[in-house]
């Protein structure tokens, strides 16, 4: 008798997981596995039950696609190669595979042989299987779905995505070690981060490759580097370890000259089991217990207080200063501006009967004088400055207009290299320029 089907032929069940008004089609994070639909199916139908039931599948699965040189089986030869397969639960086993078609009958041939999907679950669990003998992170199967889609030109952002959770897991782990100052923690990170270092390097050389791809999308561009500055952030981290280490080694406290130290006593500490602790606790609780007056450097700092920081503290002064008058803003010396490059300039800028080059009224003693002169320029013809009061705004109010042009002119000015060409124009009193 085979086992009934579990799954729904419709979405009517799923639909009803959902809320009033949502529907399962229009969620993008659901698409894609209505797609796959049947590919899920095919791992519910393996992986459906008991861990028992599990394994007697995949190990039938796995028998039966692993006779590359004849892939076809006649119902005999499956009995006869699993033989030692109690025959009622087999042909169940058989019949479920068949039903789900991860095992197709040839009515022709009359033989069965490994359908599309049973490949693509062989080929699932064959890359899990090798990957868990010695990769207990999982950062080594991450890398190779990686390898494999970038080789044949097919990038995943969910496989981005997961390498890049992986990696932030592991330098978090990472940090939380260092952050604790355990040296136990910090060796045993260190060790962790040797076992996946060879994935870090691999997986640095395929994020680089697939940064070069001109077609790639854009949110996998981003997540590639995010993994790059990822993975390096943790082939920097075998530097942060030895300094740890460096740090915890200054401060280790050795036992006399017997060359053990307390980093050694407390490894062996660990390697007891719960009774081996027990079995040195013994007895111990009953030896009397010293007074807490005897322990020397207890009593330093107690004595310490009681001799100099209670009197430093007794005649520190912590009053406030008396308060002061503010001082009246008539009494504080107030320096007059100095206006004097204003004025002379001015008297040579009101002097101006005709078109001026701009550079020949730049000139100055130094470069600070041509700029300030610069600057000043631009207030000729400014309504709102020239409503003001002062030295700057007389200069607004000359009838002058400036022009200047978007080309530069090498002069000989004290250390000018170029000007604009520009000049400056007078003004008819009706505010229109005059003729040269």
């Amino acid at each position: 008798m085979a086992e009934t089907t579990d799954l729904p032929t419709n979405d009517e069940r799923l639909q009803d997981l959902f809320r009033d008004g949502i529907v399962a089609e229009d969620l993008p994070s659901v698409f894609p596995l209505l797609r796959g639909r049947s590919l899920l199916r095919a791992f519910s139908a393996l992986f459906h039950g008991g861990e028992a039931q599990v394994l007697l599948r995949l190990l039938v699965l796995r028998t039966l696609g692993g006779r590359s040189h004849a892939p076809e089986w006649t119902p005999q030869e499956i009995r006869d190669n699993l033989a030692f397969v109690d025959p009622v639960k087999l042909d169940t086993v058989v019949q479920r595979l068949k039903d789900h078609e991860l095992l197709v009958w040839d009515s022709e041939t009359l033989r069965y042989r490994i359908g599309p999907l049973g490949r693509k679950a062989l080929a699932s669990l064959a890359t899990m299987l090798e990957f868990e003998r010695d990769d207990d992170d999982g950062l080594g199967y991450l890398t190779a779905q990686l390898a494999a889609g970038q080789a044949v030109g097919r990038i995943s952002v969910d496989e981005l995505g997961h390498l890049l959770s992986r990696l932030s897991e592991l330098k978090d782990d990472f940090d939380r070690a260092v952050l604790s100052g355990s040296e136990h923690r910090i060796r045993r990170a260190a060790d962790r981060l040797d076992s996946v270092w060879t994935w870090v390097e691999k997986g640095t050389e395929i994020v680089a490759r697939i940064g070069e791809l001109d077609d790639i999308d854009p949110a996998a561009h981003r997540l590639a580097q995010a993994v790059g500055r990822a993975q390096s952030a943790l082939l920097r981290q075998a530097g942060t370890f030895q300094r740890e280490l460096n740090k915890i080694d200054q401060h280790r406290v050795h036992l006399g000259r017997t060359g053990l130290s307390s980093s050694d006593l407390v490894g062996w500490l660990r390697s007891l089991d719960v009774d081996g602790l027990i079995a040195h606790a013994d007895e111990q609780v009953l030896m009397p217990l010293p007074a807490p007056f005897v322990h020397d450097q207890i009593a330093l700092d107690v004595a310490e207080f009681e001799l100099l920081e209670r009197e430093r503290v007794a005649a520190e002064i912590t009053a406030l200063p008396d308060a002061e008058t503010t001082p009246d803003t008539a009494d504080l010396p107030m320096d007059e501006d100095d206006l004097r490059h204003l004025e002379s300039w001015h008297t040579q800028l009101a002097a101006i009967g005709e078109p001026t080059t701009l550079e020949s009224t730049l000139i100055g003693d130094d470069y600070a004088l041509s700029a300030y002169r610069l600057s000043l320029l631009g207030l000729l013809g400014d309504p709102e400055s020239a409503a003001l009061e002062g030295g700057t705004a007389d200069l607004a109010r000359l009838p002058l207009a400036l022009e200047i042009e978007p080309t530069f002119i090498d002069v000989d000015l004290p250390r000018i290299a170029l000007v604009s060409v520009g000049r400056l124009v007078p003004r008819a009193p009706n505010g229109n320029k005059t003729d040269a």
